[in-house]
């Protein structure tokens, strides 16, 4: 990444703003997964000191395609686990920035560590934000700047995935599945289909969380995570055509047979965690 030459351009930049510590770039780019027309996602960890915003504005415009439509948030206007960012296209490329502050992103994953994971209603986030998801960020992203080794310190805490997290989000998660399917069960009779698909997403995004568990794998954004976890070694088979027909059923009005095609899945997902690491 280091010879892309966006990044090149972009991370001393960025690096110059007061406040920023560190600048990584995250998202598929840095996992290794992005196509030549993916975003660009670049994380700006600021120290508790002032995080100059305007001066973030003031330079994003010097060099976005468009100054006027470069858009750059205040802290927290995105919330508390969000925080803020910029939307912007520089060199004809989408370029998201984030923010994180290092204080908090340190406390929330040594809590993690200890298996102390908050579930958070979060817009954007339809299963909500999952505390682990500041500990996917740091252990897959790569440090562009990171001139005091703050990032590779807290790649530390998240890798290797540890053994207790690992622990209470399969039992935090799992035991939701099959409650959610109960829940859509309840409401099929009445025919409320939008309820019956609120609570079939609910377990299909908990089948996700403890399959990535179960792999020892963060789980970072609900968007691909069933295909995700279709590949992971320890994982259902047919899972995406699983989940396919599931819909499909929902959209026909076949309730009953949708929950019949979850129950199966939960049936699966319970073998394979009793199984554990030694599941073939």
């Amino acid at each position: 990444m280091s010879h892309d030459p966006l990044l090149t351009r972009l991370t001393p930049v960025l690096a110059a703003v007061p406040g920023v510590q560190a600048v990584v770039l995250g998202g598929s780019r840095a996992r290794g997964t992005a196509h030549s027309s993916s975003d660009y996602d670049i994380g700006l960890y600021r120290s508790a000191a002032r995080f100059d915003t305007d001066r973030l504005l003031t330079v994003v415009k010097s060099i976005a395609d468009d100054p006027d439509a470069a858009i750059v948030t205040r802290i927290n206007e995105w919330g508390s686990w969000i925080v803020g960012g910029a939307w912007l296209s520089i060199e004809g490329r989408k370029v998201d920035l984030l923010y994180r502050n290092v204080d908090d992103v340190e406390r929330v994953m040594s809590a993690c560590r200890d298996g102390q994971v908050l579930m958070t209603y979060q817009p954007g986030h339809p299963h909500g934000f999952c505390s682990t998801i500041w500990m996917g960020e740091i252990a897959y992203c790569q440090p562009l700047h990171d001139p005091n080794g703050m990032i590779a310190r807290l790649k530390s805490i998240a890798l290797p995935y540890p053994e207790t997290l690992r622990i209470v989000l399969i039992r935090r998660f799992q035991w939701e599945v099959l409650f959610s399917i109960e829940n859509a069960e309840l409401a099929a009779p009445r025919n409320e289909r939008t309820h019956v698909a609120g609570c079939l997403y609910r377990s299909l995004a908990c089948v996700a969380q403890v399959l990535f568990a179960l792999n020892e794998r963060y789980l970072i954004n609900e968007k691909g995570a069933l295909q995700e976890a279709a590949g992971l070694p320890l994982t259902i088979p047919d899972l995406v055509e699983q989940s396919d027909e599931v819909w499909r059923l929902i959209g026909a009005g076949g309730f009953a047979q949708a929950c019949a095609i979850m129950r199966q899945l939960d049936r699966q997902l319970k073998a394979l965690t009793q199984g554990g690491k030694t599941q073939p």
